[in-house]
């Protein structure tokens, strides 16, 4: 069975590659090379192979050229399409925050007038209760006048009969002055007790128009602190997980930003507004949570300008070599390939703490940043940057070069966090994550 099949590939290859002779002629001989049909096939499958992988390699090369200034461009963009938004989140908050303390100035003056109403409604059911009072100690003092009245009428009478008309006519005319006196007097108080229930019923009316303009102020304010809320979380909780992917804690990154920035005072200080010296409760409550939550979110702005969550390169770039370990030792940056003299950039705000010649990585510059973060930028052909001097993200630093140990122009870029490296994609793609 084998050898009929090598009959056959034989027979195929003989079809396809028949047998060559390569005669080589020289002044006194002739020789030849036969080129047998199993070695021109091994030729053609390697010649295939080696046109197939320069290929395929030219096509890798510049789709990752393509690519890379892609990845740049859509960088940029999404750089300023965050900004854009930060800065419309930004006057949203202000205008929010506006919104809210004149709500809450509103509702305030809402209360206070209510009180007010509260106290004339007390003031008048007082009075008329004082009123009724009277009313009933006149009505008491008319019906006993009334019983004096007819007992001198009866007096009268019989003082008639017995001949004093004169002296009856006078005690019955001093009757008829204290009615006439008491009647006046009845009527007054008659009408000042409809004033007070009057005045008594528009107090309620008003009371109750105050409630339901408190309630719809409430409703307002309740939709306002909605979009707030929203807006706040959705700010928040990316840079929390643009932080966290860097392996930063959030929380003690605001804590040691807010030491340092902890001044106070202006519109996002609390409120600690109470009618009746109480705690402030419900959308008070609310308010001091949504600018807890714009404090935050100042400070993870700080934060964020301090930390290098950035590239060191704004012109197009290709990845070389990333984090890791290469020909058994640590590469402990990621290199970045572009034109000779292309500019690096600080990635974050901080001070140069080197910037020269260092073996290996040749012309380097060192920026010390906040929470112990230390970015290096080595092979520089030129350094613009002086020890002790503060820079900020964004300002040129060097030239890429090919100085130290290196084959080829690019940027060795570190990442240091208390002096141990870590992989600085980690910070780069957590922010294009955000930005």
């Amino acid at each position: 069975m084998r050898t009929r099949l090598a009959i056959k590939t034989h027979a195929l290859l003989q079809r396809y590659f028949p047998e060559r002779r390569l005669f080589l002629r020289s002044d006194t001989d002739t020789r030849f090379i036969r080129l047998k049909s199993e070695t021109q096939a091994i030729a053609f499958v390697g010649g295939s192979l080696v046109v197939s992988w320069t290929i395929i390699a030219t096509a890798i090369l510049l789709m990752d050229s393509i690519g890379a200034g892609n990845f740049r461009e859509q960088a940029k963009r999404d750089q300023q399409t965050y900004q854009q938004r930060l800065n419309a989140l930004s006057r949203e908050r202000d205008e929010r925050s506006s919104e809210a303390l004149a709500a809450q100035e509103r509702f305030n003056t809402a209360l206070a007038q209510v009180s007010i109403m509260q106290s004339q409604l007390l003031d008048s059911e007082t009075r008329r209760s004082e009123m009724e009072t009277g009313i009933e100690v006149v009505q008491a003092t008319l019906r006993e006048t009334m019983k004096k009245r007819a007992e001198l009428t009866e007096k009268m009478a019989a003082l008639q009969a017995g001949g004093a008309n004169d002296l009856a006519s006078a005690g019955l005319a001093q009757a008829d002055s204290t009615m006439d006196f008491l009647s006046d007097a009845l009527a007054r108080t008659a009408a000042e007790r409809d004033q007070v229930v009057a005045d008594a019923q528009d107090a309620l009316i008003r009371a109750d128009e105050m409630a339901a303009e408190i309630r719809q102020m409430e409703i307002q304010n309740d939709t306002i602190f909605r979009q707030l809320e929203d807006a706040m979380t959705v700010s928040v909780k990316p840079l929390d997980k643009m932080f966290t992917a860097a392996g930063m804690d959030p929380d003690r990154i605001i804590d040691k930003v807010r030491s340092g920035y902890s001044g106070q005072g202006g519109p996002l200080m609390p409120l600690s507004l109470s009618t009746r010296g109480q705690d402030p409760r419900g959308d008070t409550q609310r308010a001091n949570r949504i600018l807890g939550e714009m404090d935050r979110l100042n400070l993870y702005r700080i934060a964020a300008q301090k930390a290098p969550f950035a590239s060191p390169l704004k012109d197009a770039f290709r990845f070389t070599s990333g984090y890791g370990y290469r020909w058994g030792r640590l590469h402990a940056g990621t290199d970045f390939a572009a034109p000779h003299g292309t500019a690096i950039y600080a990635t974050a705000d901080g001070v140069v703490t080197h910037a020269g010649w260092q073996s290996g990585y040749g012309r380097l510059v060192k920026i010390q940043h906040e929470f112990g973060i230390e970015t290096r930028y080595a092979h520089q052909s030129k350094i613009r940057v002086k020890v002790g001097q503060r820079v900020s993200r964004g300002d040129r630093i060097g030239d890429m070069g090919n100085t130290g140990r290196s084959t080829g122009t690019h940027l060795h870029y570190e990442v240091r966090v208390g002096g141990e490296a870590v992989n600085p994609m980690i910070y780069i793609k957590a922010a294009n994550d955000v930005f």
